[in-house]
């Protein structure tokens, strides 16, 4: 948006709203629709200064670029905003201006590419303040939400997203730069986290340990949403006991020519079975093109034992939707129309992405539970940081019952057993 202003003693204020046109070329701040702009020129400097501020003068828009020409052609002098919104420059020189009082200039106000946007804000919740800053970069390019909107979707689902990571040590998936820019894998939470940030020791094989984050309120997971957190990937147990899983993780994971179709059939199957054995499968969507079913287990066995109830189950799967699915190990040797039934996501420190976890992809999609009967219908796609919010007002958290319906593993232990007879 340009403006111009004529003044025969140099000398004059005005304030005008600034629109969406501002804004063209980059959707990162549109938010700045609503912005004004104050400029004073003149002087014995002839100086040019003024303010960019969000929503009058609640916040300022820092490091905004500002280009002020003379109409009459000649120098051209850009500047920023500083972390107070204002700006200040020489009268630019050129054509009839010529430094004498002819004052008649253009002013562009532009968001730079290099801008570190807006200012930070502060959310409060549940008595906890989180900083946000540069809340207006854009995290999802397919659908333009921003940090900003990031933290709000996870604030609107706050009550399940706590569940499915409550007292869990938690991987975060970090994308600094937005979900088109690197990914960080990070397990250790850095220095300097607020004191109120919850912990949980976890230790490795190689004799080292990691302080991940434990969650138990929205606050902490608006801190990591700060830290540019995405996805949260939780391990499958508790603070309690690091070392005894207490839920089961069935990934159906369809192979590059698998369609969705045979997803849902194998997903059908995997309920029968888990049906005639007594247990409550919780599904949800992976955000991308697979399914999960999670189910609450008693923590008596570790990792190892865990997988190897996962397999027999995988197996008996397998054996009665051949066709569809497989549990061949080696992704080469998989048949690319099948569901590969991924037992060995409940290895240890092995993680997936939990309900309500957004999925790092341009489109913004949500890993989202569902009941069975939506199964034959739900297209992954259609669960957004957009859409689930209103799914979640309306239907509340679906995998609200899986800490009352916990599964012993002894009947998959036995058909493990079984099987490792049979072979030997």
């Amino acid at each position: 948006m340009e403006f111009e202003k004529k003044s025969r003693d140099c000398r004059w204020r005005w304030r005008a709203c600034l629109v969406a046109s501002l804004l063209l070329g980059y959707a990162g701040l549109p938010h700045l629709a609503n912005a004004q702009i104050d400029v004073m020129a003149g002087g014995a400097r002839n100086q040019i200064t003024g303010s960019v501020l969000i929503d009058g003068d609640s916040m300022p828009a820092t490091r905004v670029r500002v280009d002020i020409t003379a109409l009459s052609g000649g120098q051209v002098l850009s500047t920023f905003t500083d972390a107070a919104g204002r700006f200040e420059a020489a009268a630019p020189t050129g054509g009839a201006y010529g430094g004498g009082c002819s004052c008649a200039w253009r002013i562009l106000v532009r968001v730079a590419k290099s801008s570190a946007g807006a200012a930070a804000l502060e959310l409060e919740i549940d008595g906890r303040s989180v900083r946000i800053s540069s809340p207006d970069r854009v995290y999802f390019s397919d659908r333009g939400e921003t940090k900003l909107d990031l933290a709000r979707y996870y604030m609107s689902v706050g009550d399940g997203i706590v569940r499915a990571l409550r007292e869990r040590p938690c991987m975060l998936h970090r994308f600094p730069s937005g979900v088109d820019g690197d990914k960080v894998h990070q397990k250790r939470i850095p220095s300097g986290a607020p004191p109120w940030l919850e912990t949980v020791r976890v230790e490795f094989p190689s004799g080292r340990h990691a302080d991940e984050l434990c969650v138990n309120d929205v606050a902490s997971v608006i801190w990591a949403v700060q830290m540019s957190t995405v996805e949260f990937h939780p391990w499958n147990s508790r603070r309690a006991d690091t070392e005894r899983p207490d839920e089961w993780r069935i990934d159906l994971d369809p192979m590059p020519e698998c369609g969705l179709d045979c997803v849902r059939r194998v997903a059908h199957v995997a309920r029968e079975v888990l049906d005639e054995i007594g247990a409550v499968g919780w599904p949800k969507t992976s955000g991308g093109s697979g399914l999960h079913i999670y189910v609450r287990i008693e923590p008596r066995w570790g990792f190892d034992e865990v997988r190897r109830a996962a397999l027999a189950f995988a197996r008996e799967v397998e054996r009665r939707c051949p066709a569809d699915a497989t549990t061949t190990w080696w992704r080469k040797d998989r048949d690319p129309k099948k569901v590969f039934v991924d037992y060995n996501q409940n290895a240890r420190d092995h993680t997936i992405a939990s309900a309500y976890s957004v999925r790092g992809v341009p489109e913004a999609t949500v890993s989202t539970p569902i009941a069975w009967d939506e199964i034959d219908d739900a297209n992954p796609e259609d669960f957004t940081i957009a859409t689930v919010p209103e799914r979640f007002a309306k239907l509340g958290d679906l995998h609200a019952g899986i800490d009352d319906a916990v599964f012993s593993l002894e009947p998959l232990l036995e058909w493990a057993e079984k099987e490792e007879d049979a072979n030997s």
